[in-house]
């Protein structure tokens, strides 16, 4: 079945049946600029807020240990030993990497929970006069 050519009045679109089209993108904006934790009221529990850095810093901590087991390795084999004395401080350097960022995010969380805490009010005017 042919259909018959379309006059340029039905081939383009009007301009209100494109806003009509891409109208959810204001309300998406919103949606995506509001942080989830802002705007709900209900208490997380402690293992919600540091669930993250401490699951960095057991990995670290395990990653850490393999890297001091690697490098004694190469202490106690003589078979492969060049491959040991590469991979162990590899493994030790980025295992203290991880250890310590999970160590440093723990005492950022606890401040902001804490500025959280704290009424706007009072934000507002601690930000008006100290950073003059």
């Amino acid at each position: 079945m042919e259909n018959p050519p379309k006059s340029p009045d039905e081939s383009e679109k009007s301009p209100q049946s494109k806003e009509l089209l891409t109208s959810n993108t204001g309300s998406t904006l919103c949606i995506s600029s509001r942080s989830e934790s802002v705007w709900t009221t209900a208490s997380r529990s402690r293992w919600d807020i540091y669930h993250k850095p401490i699951t960095v810093m057991s990995v670290g901590a395990a990653v850490f240990l393999l890297g001091i087991v690697i490098t004694s390795l190469s202490c106690f084999l003589t078979k492969n030993k060049n491959v040991y004395k590469m991979c162990g401080p590899a493994l030790l350097s980025l295992g203290l990497m991880l250890l310590v960022c999970g160590l440093v995010w723990i005492p950022i969380i606890r401040k902001k929970q804490k500025q959280r805490q704290k009424p706007q009010f009072l934000q507002s005017l601690k930000s008006c006069f100290f950073n003059r």
